[in-house]
């Protein structure tokens, strides 16, 4: 059954229309209360969010939704989703609420969603969720005694920083460590720059202004330049690159060259395996990271198990088959021992552990392998139309497939969270790679006009 309010990563579209309305979200909150609530305990849910505009609405919206169901609420302000998975958890609620678009412009937002032990929902528990509110049930709502209250955990903050401390390697310091760390204006603005200091570093903070509107504008993870020449003109030792709900992080090493998250999976798997504290024999990925991560694991004996896009499928897998370190090429690294979800800060502590254990720059140890020649490219589509199935379609990417003749990878998918469909190609011919992309490309574009 196909879903029309989840993705690939909870419920996300543009604010103010649907489904990012203040009365889905209302519906949303009564209908995750309906699932959850369970026992004659009070219940409580979590709610946090980043730093756009539209959360001052949709933040009420669910808070009422919530308390209509005879919840108590916890509202915790900006503060990253890992943080709202940890305090769901470490004060035993019975849901958390991240509201946040992730590495999305202001004008979107998203709504996602966390079980009482930290995890993103199923997909079967989305669709009861997604069903109840589409069949725009209203059952269960509690009696005038029985409503929910809602109060603020004043120090939501401190607790995540100290959690987040608690996963560097005792005794380690950070001083002597010139960091550039980019918030994006987004929810880790705080607690990020705050976290590397209380180390021992020397910080020198970006995008830690928010204003409701310039999250991820120009900044942060998915606009890493401003963050890489920082690194070069302060003479830092690298720079950290987090997105609006920090869940990601990409890294710059002292020359302001990128490492992104298959560079940094195999940094650390590579520590871990060195230690012994690697399970599952290699680590989870989706199918977007590059071949020549594959390859590397292979010559340490470590397999990369691949699963579709989307961190939650990562999670999903490393808890069925045990391993502890998984995540995407984009830079969601979730690391088992430490958090149930992505978190670009426990990330990037780890990451500064294994540079710190091997004594290099960060040029010299972060890039653990030689990526093969990838292309990624966007086309947008009409919502509701299935392009990939006209026949040109099928055949340009037959085409493609018999060029490559086995040499590489071609990847073409409709994303999770927006109307486009994503053409990547890997192979060690670069010349091959950017024609496959351009014309595969153009190709789609002109099926879906």
């Amino acid at each position: 059954m196909s879903r029309k309010l989840f993705g690939t990563d909870g419920i996300r579209g543009t604010a103010n229309t649907e489904p990012m309305t203040a009365e889905t979200a209302l519906k949303v909150a009564m209908a995750a209360a309906r699932q959850f609530r369970r026992g004659e305990h009070r219940h409580v849910v979590v709610i946090g969010k980043d730093t756009r505009l539209s959360g001052y609405m949709l933040e009420p919206a669910m808070t009422a939704g919530f308390i209509a169901m005879g919840l108590d609420v916890v509202l915790v302000g900006p503060m990253p989703t890992p943080a709202v998975a940890m305090l769901t958890r470490s004060l035993r609620a019975d849901l958390g609420v991240m509201i946040s678009a992730s590495h999305n412009p202001f004008e979107d937002n998203g709504i996602k969603l966390f079980g009482p032990d930290g995890y993103k929902l199923s997909d079967e528990i989305e669709r009861q969720i997604e069903a109840a509110v589409l069949a725009g049930d209203g059952n269960g709502r509690a009696p005038p005694g029985a409503l929910g209250r809602a109060k603020r955990l004043e120090d939501a903050g401190g607790r995540y920083i100290e959690f987040v401390k608690s996963s560097f390697p005792k005794g380690m310091r950070l001083d002597g460590i010139r960091i550039v760390v980019d918030c994006a204006h987004g929810a880790a603005y705080k607690v990020a720059p705050t976290v590397l200091y209380e180390l021992g570093a020397e910080v020198i903070p970006l995008g830690v202004s928010p204003n409701g509107f310039n999250i991820n504008r120009e900044s942060g993870a998915v606009a890493t330049q401003e963050m890489q020449r920082m690194v070069v003109e302060r003479k830092a030792h690298l720079g950290l690159a987090l997105d609006g709900d920090a869940d990601r992080l990409l890294v710059a090493d002292e020359a302001g060259t990128l490492l992104d998250g298959d560079q940094l999976m195999a940094l650390i798997a590579t520590s871990r395996h060195r230690a012994g504290t690697l399970r599952g024999g290699g680590i989870v990925a989706t199918v977007m990271s590059n071949l020549g991560l594959e390859r590397y694991l292979a010559g340490l004996g470590l397999k990369l198990a691949r699963t579709a896009v989307g961190d939650r499928y990562v999670v999903e897998h490393m808890r069925e088959h045990g391993y502890n370190i998984g995540g995407e090429q984009s830079g969601h690294i979730i690391l088992q021992d430490h958090s149930t979800t992505g978190d670009g800060l426990i990330a990037a502590l780890q990451v500064l552990a294994a540079l710190i254990e091997q004594g290099g720059t960060a040029s010299e140890v972060g890039r653990v392998f030689a990526p093969l020649p990838q292309r990624m490219t966007s086309v947008r589509f009409a919502a509701g139309s299935d392009v990939m199935k006209l026949p040109i379609v099928e055949r340009a990417v037959a085409d493609a497939e018999n060029r490559l003749n086995g040499t590489g990878r071609l990847l073409i998918r409709k994303s999770g969270t927006e109307p486009v469909i994503r053409v990547m190609a890997e192979a060690e011919d670069e010349r091959l790679v950017e024609t496959l992309v351009a014309e595969l490309a153009a190709t789609i574009a002109a099926a879906a006009a």
